[in-house]
This record gives structure tokens, sequence and C-alpha cells, in this order.
């Protein structure tokens, strides 16, 4: 196991976000980029003195940091074959090399996501050759991550699994609507991609494409495909791939039975800068990993 760990969360992140180094001690918000943006007024901050918030730890060592992402992708893998979205061989997460950006971890091709452990993982560069394993990668896979992995410098992981609500939802061609509060986590932060819509992904044109697709939002709904997230960690790109796929569930449901009600833009906006950036997404994970921690521990070896 990590060895930075103390519980089952990293190098202590349990901190106090009022005296942690990544906070603004005047705000107790977190110091730049999304975690900043997010904590700001958001009801994830305690307002009670003497509470602790779990927040991502901070590596200086990149061993560590790398066995915690790979930790990180093993377990989100797990959980994905615990939730049914698995279909087959379809289905990728990969996190990008902490020390060689241009390479990153994945799932092997052909391995159940329940049976992934962390020696299992293979380490693939941007030309799609494996680096460090003896298993292959998905040539899917390979095209469309290396694709989103060189297109945002920030996307630390990605994830796309072929869950069938994500599909179903997909063959719409449309966007989420804000029908439900966890739907608005993902208001105007997603888009959708037409561009060879039902066909396998195995040209490296067609991954770019994908990518340009993306944009600069953190999911994309491709066209009788399905669905793709991102994010600063694996926690938090498995956290909306996981939302987006029950709120495509959700919508389904709701206009079947009959015409749902849109929740108001002004409102929907307020929810998503709620609940909708970076660190919230993270922290939603963290349930899910502490699961999959306490009852597959093997995912370790």
């Amino acid at each position: 196991m990590d060895t930075s760990t103390q519980g089952h969360h990293g190098t202590d992140p349990r901190t106090d976000p009022r005296t942690d180094p990544r906070t603004d001690p005047a705000t107790g918000a977190a110091s730049g980029g999304a975690h900043g943006e997010g904590l700001r007024g958001s009801a994830f901050l305690p307002r009670q003195e003497n509470l602790e918030l779990p927040l991502p730890p901070v590596f200086t060592d990149g061993a560590q940091e790398r066995e915690h992402r790979k930790q990180r992708l093993a377990g989100a893998c797990r959980l994905f074959g615990r939730l049914g979205f698995s279909e087959g061989v379809a289905g990728h997460i990969t996190v990008r090399d902490p020390e060689h950006p241009d390479m990153f971890w994945v799932n092997p091709f052909g391995m159940s996501f329940r049976h992934v452990r962390v020696s299992d993982l293979i380490l693939v560069d941007h030309e799609g050759h494996v680096r460090h394993g003896r298993r292959p990668v998905n040539r899917a896979g390979f095209v469309i991550h290396s694709a989103i992995h060189a297109a945002r410098p920030d996307v630390v992981a990605a994830c796309h699994a072929h869950a069938v609500h994500g599909k179903a939802f997909s063959s719409l061609g449309r966007l989420l609507d804000p029908i439900t509060q966890d739907a608005c986590a993902l208001y105007e932060q997603h888009a959708v991609h037409r561009d060879g819509a039902g066909a396998v992904v195995v040209d490296e044109e067609a991954g770019r494409q994908l990518a340009a697709g993306l944009g600069p939002h953190k999911a994309v709904i491709h066209q009788n495909h399905g669905i793709f997230t991102v994010g600063e960690s694996v926690d938090e790109a498995a956290w909306w791939f996981l939302s987006m796929e029950r709120s495509a569930q959700a919508q389904l449901m709701a206009e079947a039975a009959g015409t749902p009600h849109l929740i108001d833009p002004e409102a929907a906006r307020h929810t998503r800068d709620q609940t909708g950036f970076a660190l919230a997404g993270w922290f939603s994970f963290q349930p899910l990993w502490d699961e999959i921690v306490r009852t597959e521990p093997d995912l370790f070896e």
C-alpha cells in the first residue's frame, strides 16, 4: 500500500482548511485554480471552528505521487466494475504520470474492471507504446486518451466506459438538462460531439476531434457512443462519470414518465458553483474510495 497514506486518503489530507498551506488564511478557501474558485462561499467549507475537511494530498516525491495515482486508478476501475459499467473489453481510465507527463497509466486491455490491481496497470506513451507492463493497451483507449492528455495539460485523469444509461442517452445527441440538483453540477460544463457518431475511435485524427469536442469542459457526450469525463485527479474524473451516468439515467426515467420541469438557469448556475468544482468532485468520491478499500484491499497488490 501507499507508504505516504494515513488512513486511506493520501498524505494526511484531513487537515483544517483554515490552516492548510493550500488555503487562503483570510477566507479559508483553497488557494488557486478551481479549488479556490469552488470553496469560496461553498457549502463544502465548514463554518464551525476546529473541524477537519479532507483535502487532496500534496506530494514532494514523484514516486509516492505515482503510487498514489495508480492506487486511485485501480480503485476507480474496481468501482466501475462494481457499479456495472463494464461491457466486455470496453472502457478505460487513465492517469498522467507525475514525472513523465507525456505518458499515462491505464487498465490493461481485456482485463475485467473487477480484477484490476495496482500491479496490473500499464504505462503508455502518446505514440501508443507500452513502456511498463506486459499487457496490451486498448487501441481506442490509447487514441482517445492520448489526444485528451495532449490537448489538455490541466487534465490528470480521464474516464470512459460503456455504461448503459450514458450510452442510451448519447443516442439522443443532446446535452443533459438541469432537471435535478445533481445534474446542475455539469450545467454548461459538458458538450456533445457528433463527428464519427457510433464509429469505433481507432484513428488518431478521430481521437483529436473528440478531444477538440471536449474543449475546456469536464465532460463530453460522444453521440451513439457514451460519456467521457476528465479531472485534476482520478477521484474527480471518476466522480463526474458516475454523476453523469446517474443523471442520464434520471433524465431518461423522467422523460419516460412525462415532461420534466427544468431548473431555472440562475438556480442551475448557483448549484453548479456550489457542487461542480474540482475539489467537490474529489471530495464526493471519497466515501466510494473508502468502500472499495475496505471491501477489496487486494487492489493494492
